[in-house]
């Protein structure tokens, strides 16, 4: 491919999905049908297999899986990509040239601009070597340099050093898409991290004191209950892991319940029906945790007499719903709404920040329509409704 088809092409790669969709809506027929199609989407296909090593970041692996792919975007004899502290990778003919290949990225790491160096600079005693010059472009997802790309040629053309500018761009977008992801991840484990925080001191402290009031009185409940009891902290605070199945989940609650009930006696009645064909599926850890805590506080320590909370999880084709209700003293819709969107001074008490905090985890692994439905009103009840899907890209419990 020459270098400069592969700058237009790779120009309007962030314009591909609404691209291709116009083109399948034209008729298969017509794809492919001119040499310049079968070249844009040949590129295209290119780009598309050089996009996931990258977005793992800047690393060794993922510059040389992507290396060959990029040499092939550019159609240049070789490529090398470096990050700020060595060669990544070196890629093509020419293996001579890559121990050269840190150097040359010096003057870009210090100004941050594309250089092109000449036979002067990229010297060579072997005769049938088609390398004779360097184009050099800085790589820079976020206005800094982290990395640079250097193509490599027989001649330094202008179609070279702009094909090398732009796939450059490209290279920057996927490290920017990878740094969202990382950014992502930190985020909902930061999320989880506060919610321990905010969910735990409540529940250990009222728990502690329970299994003590057992000590005297009946000890082998007590050794039972402390048993359940490091169990469910054991499960809370594991440190690996973003997604968890719906089983183990719902055993988490389970010893959850326990301990309220020995807290409670009958006073707490609990009603689950669980459909066992989702008992596998794979959901957000401590999703469902929050919502049973929020059942218990508001359905019971808040309103006299006995509180009735009931689970419910059942098989809804492609997706799981979910449902955790109690006959507690409800909530005001519009505060419920302010809780929900994070509003300043409506996140007080941990059944505040849990609801908020499984909300934006939902929305963020699914997307927004799968968010939490609330259906509350001040005396009547709370009843949360989820959805997940049983598969989603990215969502194993593995």
């Amino acid at each position: 491919m020459e270098p400069l088809v592969a700058v237009v092409v790779v120009a309007v790669l962030v314009g591909v999905p609404t691209f291709v969709l116009w083109r399948v809506l034209r008729g298969r027929r017509e794809l492919g049908s001119s040499p310049a199609e079968r070249a844009t989407f040949e590129t295209l296909h290119t780009a598309s297999l050089a996009a996931p090593p990258l977005r793992a970041g800047l690393t060794e692996a993922g510059a040389t899986k992507a290396s060959r792919h990029l040499r092939e975007l550019l159609g240049s004899p070789a490529l090398a990509i470096t990050d700020g502290e060595r060669l990544l990778v070196y890629d093509g003919v020419g293996e001579h040239h890559a121990a050269a290949a840190f150097g040359l990225a010096g003057e870009t790491f210090k100004d941050g601009r594309t250089h092109v160096f000449g036979p002067d600079v990229v010297t060579c005693d072997h005769p049938e070597c088609p390398i004779r010059f360097a184009v050099v472009v800085p790589l820079t997802p976020d206005d800094r340099v982290v990395g640079t790309l250097t193509a490599y040629g027989g001649h330094a053309s202008a179609g070279l050093v702009r094909a090398a500018q732009e796939v450059a761009r490209w290279v920057d977008s996927q490290l920017e898409l990878a740094e969202l992801d990382r950014s992502r991840t930190l985020l909902m484990e930061a999320e989880v991290r506060a919610l321990r925080a905010q969910i735990s001191p409540h529940f250990i402290y009222n728990s502690l004191t329970t299994i003590g009031s057992f000590v005297r009185t009946d000890p082998e409940r007590a050794r039972e209950l402390l048993l359940e009891f490091a169990d469910f902290t054991r499960y809370s605070f594991r440190r690996h892991g973003d997604f968890t199945t719906l089983a183990e989940e719902l055993r988490s609650i389970d010893r959850y319940l326990t301990l309220e009930r020995a807290r409670f006696g009958d006073q707490l009645q609990v009603t689950l029906r669980i459909a066992p064909e989702v008992l596998p599926v794979a959901v957000p850890f401590l999703c469902l945790q929050p919502l049973v805590e929020n059942a218990v506080r508001h359905g019971l320590e808040s309103k006299p007499g006995t509180g009735r909370i009931s689970i419910i999880a059942e098989d809804a084709g492609a997706e799981c719903s979910i449902s955790v209700e109690d006959d507690g003293i409800g909530m005001d819709p519009e505060r419920l709404r302010r809780i929900l969107a994070g509003e300043s001074g409506e996140r007080s008490g941990a059944g505040g920040v849990g609801l908020a905090n499984v909300d934006v985890r939902l929305r963020q692994v699914y997307g927004d329509e799968y968010g939490l439905v609330v259906e509350t009103a001040p005396g009547a009840g709370t009843k949360i409704n989820v959805r997940v899907p049983k598969y989603h890209p990215g969502v194993s419990a593995r």
